[in-house]
């Protein structure tokens, strides 16, 4: 399961449960997709930062979240996708701790 990368995320009381699986890009969120999630432009810009930054592309992102609000779930989900691109690749964590 070399292809598949987990981790949690946390900020104020959300806690998020990232999967990064081998795809095409999809954010899934509580089953639903990210748009369907979240309303906010600015909230799918704080989810897909990581991604953008390592300009990593290839995989699915699956998210359990809970707690908290909206903004909240949306940082935790952020950090949680920058712990799982850190175990994919090694060289994110400069950038990823700059940003």
């Amino acid at each position: 399961m070399a292809n598949d990368f987990n981790a949690v995320g946390r900020r104020k009381s959300a806690v998020a449960r990232v999967r990064l699986v081998a795809g095409d890009g999809k954010i899934v969120i509580n089953g639903r997709d990210i748009d369907n999630y979240f309303g906010y432009e600015t909230l799918k810009m704080t989810v897909r930062q990581p991604l953008e930054l390592t300009k990593v592309s290839g995989y699915d992102v699956m998210v359990n979240v809970n707690g908290g609000g909206f903004t909240g779930q949306a940082g935790a989900i952020r950090h949680g996708i920058a712990r799982a691109l850190l175990q994919v690749e090694d060289s994110y964590r400069a950038p990823l701790k700059a940003a």
